[in-house]
């Protein structure tokens, strides 16, 4: 086995001590070296996640703590002989299991549909041969041969270069090609961006040539790394810890009040099997069996209409949670702009309008493929389509100016030069950055330089790049192309470019400051970049903020960062494990975080956030596995139509929650104190299981189709500690619970006092409390107005289902076969007038009593 001392790293180590390192040479590896290499170190691959088997994905369903509750509720069904409530709320349970199982693993099929992966080859230098391999049987030691357009197989530390740089957004977040050189670097622990004599694996060559030497594979590469940031647990959303907390206190309250009237039922002498069937009808009257069935559904329902809106959901519970997302991090490259550097400003010199035209479509190595689509550098294929769409033509203008040599750009020049015939002469145009220009400009301009480099420091604080360009006139052609000849030039023009925004992301950040989310950027870029970009976007007022860049991060102490991001619209310069602590520092503050992003370099921070946003077309594989949700047109603003669609699915759970605890309250409360009072049992096992199941269930499911509020996006997020039982939903369901309890002992009274015997006792009972649910579902569409205020044609489905449940309360009630089953007898004219009469009574009562609780609350 090979064996490396340690060293310094790789950008740190001169071009002999890379290879004596990796004990290699400029004629690559030998076929030994190979085998034993690959032994040691394996294949050039990062571990995917391992693909969930349907099987496993219909197991996570039954996970949930209230499921388990009522398995434990089907259980005692079936001991107590209650075989009918046992396997209606099987049913239920097995239902749920499906809506959400259909949900994940259809978004698992169609995640799979976004990837594409392929096979990749390069080619290698061993044993002096180029030879094309398959990139995973790489290792390190091995020489690679780069040319632009390949993708980059490995980490490697650069031997040649020729004019190379490389597109490194995927990593690192910045937008703009990176020049490469091949010199060491002394600085210390510097980020890959800033690691200019280095190469890594899935970024790509835009522009030249060169070799380089693997010195890491598969998950130790810097994307190996990153993909080791993705191996935490995923937090549970909101509604899952305020469901799991609800579910167990639940199980406390149910189990101690079962208890306490067993007690007290065996301290009055009662027979113990109807003390433990009326304890059965407590517990069966305390749990909303219905409850995660409408929950799953509403879910399902909003993740369905998310997806008409391009937004992919790939777990149900994450829909939910963007109703409540307070910051919205942002990566800055291809999410908040395109990705695609444009040309802004060009000011030509005077009179020059057409040479500068040019030297921009001609003063580069631009390339175009066989279907004329522009090759190369990002910023110089910019500029040469502003040329383009500016009237010249690539046949045009190489038949007016060929071009008859070039010389390169390189780091310490920082210009690049082309000659060209010019009438009978030859021109030379030159190209660079502004100071760097400015230094080879005549005498002439001393007294106009400054001002050229004044403008250049403007466009720059805008967030420009700007570009220089000047020219000279030859009398004949050099017989080659030196930098001497850069001296004495005339200046030509100027040009600004850069990534611009996103039309409508603009909008989007307007509507989430309205919303009451605070919208960050986190990039890679430059801090006066990033701030020109947060700028455009109005994320930050002209001149208001200042970034706060990786090394000022790596200053801070944890609880000095938590104190920090409070105030922080904007970060640059950041690595991959900055972009996660930047996150964690929020969620520590007690902020629920959404990060959008589609490069490599976010997929930790898109995993740890509370919403991880991955953009479908441009995001990489491993983002769209990091996150919950999946842009499939790439649009910031898709994620504000989620985000009021997560707003509506919370409105609607706390809805169904009014409306069936304060049902299940009513029933509990009839059923304790019913003996209490003298009363005969009112309501059997398979009567609460009916109201329950059905009384319930259906029109909590005809509640998910409510439209949506109008002015649900003019609130604050609701705050992320929240209870399900804020905004005064407690004191409505006591009220609403109590004034049906009342109601059902007023109705048994009559019954009572009018000598009906127990089973039509039960009967109306059981009728009254589906007639009052029925008109509670109506009351709870709105938490604040009044019944009549809502116009009751908003929601046709919920109407539909309201004669249905009617209807089918009257078939259990009157038709004979069913009543043996669910234990019913028919209603007399009378007994039936009394239960309406009660019913609609009750129902008025409650709508007194919405009024009374909202203007107290006020």
């Amino acid at each position: 086995m090979l064996t490396f001392e340690y060293m310094k790293p790789g950008y740190q180590q001169t071009i002999n001590e890379a290879l004596k390192h990796w004990h290699s040479s400029e004629k690559g590896l030998s076929p030994d070296d190979i085998r034993t290499l690959q032994k040691q170190y394996g294949k050039n691959e990062l571990q995917t996640p391992e693909q969930k088997s349907r099987l496993t994905i219909f197991i996570q369903q039954f996970k949930d703590v209230m499921i388990l509750i009522l398995m434990g509720a089907a259980a005692i069904s079936f001991i107590a002989g209650e075989t009918t409530d046992g396997y209606v709320i099987l049913v239920i349970i097995l239902g749920n299991a499906l809506i959400g199982y259909f949900q994940e693993y259809n978004a698992e099929k169609a995640l799979r549909k976004l990837q594409q992966m392929s096979a990749q080859t390069t080619v290698v230098i061993r044993d002096n041969q180029h030879i094309p391999i398959d990139a995973a049987e790489l290792v390190p030691g091995d020489i690679v041969v780069l040319e632009a357009g390949n993708i980059i197989p490995a980490d490697g530390r650069l031997l040649t270069v020729s004019a190379l740089k490389t597109e490194e957004a995927t990593l690192t977040g910045e937008s703009a090609s990176v020049e490469k050189k091949t010199t060491p670097i002394q600085e210390d622990k510097i980020l890959p961006a800033d690691q200019r004599n280095m190469v890594f694996k899935s970024t790509i060559v835009s522009n030249g040539s060169g070799t380089m030497l693997v010195t890491a594979t598969g998950m130790a590469t810097e994307i190996g790394r990153i993909a080791t940031l993705l191996e935490a647990e995923p937090e549970k959303t909101p509604l899952q810890k305020r469901l799991q907390t609800f579910s167990r206190q639940l199980v406390v309250v149910v189990l101690l009040l079962c208890i306490a009237f067993f007690g007290y039922g065996l301290y009055r002498n009662e027979p113990s099997l109807t003390l433990f069937l009326t304890a059965l009808s407590l517990a069966v009257a305390a749990l909303p069996e219905a409850l995660p069935a409408v929950i799953t559904i509403a879910l399902a329902q909003g993740a369905s209409r998310m997806v008409k809106h391009n937004a992919l959901i790939r777990k149900l519970p994450a829909v939910e949670t963007l109703g409540a997302i307070t910051y919205i991090c942002s990566d800055k490259t291809g999410t908040l702009t395109l990705n695609k550097m444009t040309v802004e400003k060009v000011v030509p010199a005077e009179g020059k309008d057409n040479l500068l035209l040019h030297a921009l479509l001609l003063n580069n190595e631009v390339r175009f493929n066989a279907d004329n689509v522009l090759l190369g550098d990002s910023t110089e294929v910019a500029l040469a389509r502003y040329a383009l769409q500016h009237g010249l033509t690539r046949d045009e203008a190489l038949t007016r100016h060929p071009i008859t040599d070039i010389l390169p750009f390189d780091s310490n020049r920082m210009r690049m030069a082309t000659l060209h015939p010019y009438d009978t002469k030859f021109i030379l145009l030159v190209k660079g950055a502004p100071v760097k220009i400015a230094e080879t400009l005549s005498p002439l301009y001393s007294d106009t330089k400054e001002a050229l480099l004044q403008q250049n420091r403007t466009w720059a604080r805008e967030g420009l790049r700007v570009l220089f360009y000047a020219y000279t006139i030859l009398d004949t052609k050099p017989e080659s192309l030196t930098e001497a000849l850069e001296s004495n030039l005339d200046f030509l023009g100027m040009a600004g470019l850069i990534d611009p925004p996103r039309e409508e992301v603009i909008a989007a950040i307007t509507q989430c400051k309205t919303a009451g989310i605070k919208p960050v950027m986190i990039t890679g870029d430059q801090p006066l970049t990033a701030l020109a970009i947060a700028e455009r976007l109005q994320i930050i007022a002209p001149g208001d903020g200042t970034a706060l860049t990786g090394a000022d991060i790596m200053e801070l102490t944890d609880i000095q960062l938590r104190e920090k991001v409070k105030s922080v619209s904007v970060y640059a310069r950041v690595s991959p494990e900055q972009k996660l602590k930047i996150v964690r520092a929020l969620q520590q503050e007690g902020q629920l975080v959404a990060m959008t992003g589609d490069g490599v370099n976010d997929a930790p921070s898109l995993q740890q956030a509370n919403i991880g946003v991955a953009m479908g077309i441009t995001g990489s594989d491993v983002a769209k596995e990091a996150a919950h949700m999946i842009l499939l047109d790439d649009n910031f603003a898709t994620i504000v139509k989620a985000i009021k669609e997560g707003r509506h699915i919370y409105d609607t759970i706390k809805k169904f929650i009014l409306y069936v605890l304060s049902c299940n309250l009513g029933e509990l409360l009839v059923i304790f104190f019913a003996p209490l009072l003298g009363f005969a049992v009112p309501l059997l096992p398979i009567h609460i299981l009916w109201i329950n199941l059905v009384t319930d269930g259906l029109p909590g499911i005809a509640l998910t189709a409510e439209p949506t509020e109008k002015n649900i996006m003019q609130k604050p997020p609701r705050p992320p500690k929240e209870n399900l039982f804020a905004g005064g939903l407690l004191p409505r369901i006591l009220l609403t619970g109590i004034l049906m309890a009342i109601a059902a002992f007023v109705l048994q009274y009559i019954a009572v006092s009018k000598g009906y015997p127990i089973l039509l006792q039960q009967t109306m009972i059981f009728t009254l409390l589906c007639l009052i649910q029925l008109g509670n579902a109506l009351s709870v569409r709105s938490l604040d107005k009044s019944v009549l205020s809502v116009s009751l044609f908003r929601n046709p489905l919920l109407l539909g289902v309201i004669v249905v449940t009617i209807g089918l309360q009257f078939l259990l009630v009157y038709v004979p076969f069913l009543q043996p089953i669910f234990k019913t007898t028919a209603l007399p004219l009378e007994a039936l007038r009394d239960t309406v009469i009660v019913a609609i009574t009750c129902f008025i009562a409650i709508e007194m009593g919405k009024w009374v609780t909202v203007r107290l609350r006020a």
